[in-house]
């Protein structure tokens, strides 16, 4: 495995950076950086954090899961008519190297669907797993991939002033900046609560007002240049197996994938 991966890596290099690079900031001069929130839409927590986002005349960025998508199409729209920008993030968040090309695109659709008509031709694989086949298959169905420069880990236990100093202290002009609005798949059911989360956004953009204005992905990307990175990287088996969800028993992984 080890050995294929360098040379899948390998390959990757000598492709134009241009091609098969993955977004994950903006070169920009602007005071301007990226909020986006995966794995919603979550019935509870997406509507108490637009109240945040409103509270403080800030756009984000949606990349969300089909499934939760189709589940709550109310909330879909209510995030699109307060003006933020929706993504896709698969139907039902797969590690996509994992997974087969077939799968891989029948993932995306069947998310685009669910999202329709308000979705957006942008893309962040779960779990920011990707290899190069997986990146282009997202290219050929006319999508940007979208990852991110910097998050606040708000998946793990970490308490709101720590996961707002850990933003703070690496926010930079043309930042993509990762935070999870709903947890699709999780190690335990303390994760589910995204109030520490909405607490750490509170308090970092009463924090930075003034000094940098957040923008939707789209926004962002016309205000400077797109950065792109050589984005290989797939989740260890064992940590996606030790998952549980919402939506039924979540996706088994053997070795031999």
């Amino acid at each position: 495995m080890h050995s294929l991966i360098r040379k899948v890596y390998k390959a990757l290099r000598v492709v134009p950076l241009f091609a098969v690079g993955t977004i994950t900031n903006v070169s920009t001069s602007n005071p301007v950086a990226a909020l986006t929130f995966d794995d919603g839409p979550d019935p509870v927590f997406t509507p108490l954090l637009l109240d945040v986002l409103k509270k403080h005349r800030t756009k984000a960025t949606f990349f969300m899961v089909g499934k939760a998508a189709e589940r709550h199409p109310d909330i879909v729209k209510e995030v699109a008519v307060a003006g933020h920008a929706i993504g896709n993030h698969s139907w039902d968040h797969p590690s996509f190297p994992l997974i087969t090309g077939r799968e891989r695109r029948t993932q995306i659709e069947a998310c685009e669907k669910a999202i329709a008509p308000y979705g957006q031709r942008l893309f962040r694989p779960p779990y920011g797993d990707q290899n190069l086949l997986s990146r282009l298959e997202a290219s050929w169905l006319g999508y940007q991939v979208i990852m991110y420069s910097l998050t606040a880990v708000d998946w793990l236990d970490h308490d709101a002033e720590w996961m707002k100093n850990q933003v703070i202290s690496r926010i930079q002009n043309g930042s993509i900046i990762l935070f999870h609005d709903s947890l699709f798949q999780y190690r335990d059911n303390r994760y589910v609560d995204r109030g520490p989360m909405l607490n750490a956004l509170d308090m970092l953009l009463t924090e930075v007002s003034g000094r940098f204005i957040f923008v939707t992905i789209p926004e962002l990307i016309s205000q400077g240049r797109p950065q792109r990175a050589y984005w290989i990287k797939t989740t260890d088996i064992n940590i996606l197996n030790d998952r549980s969800g919402p939506y039924g028993e979540p996706r088994r992984y053997s070795k031999a994938q």
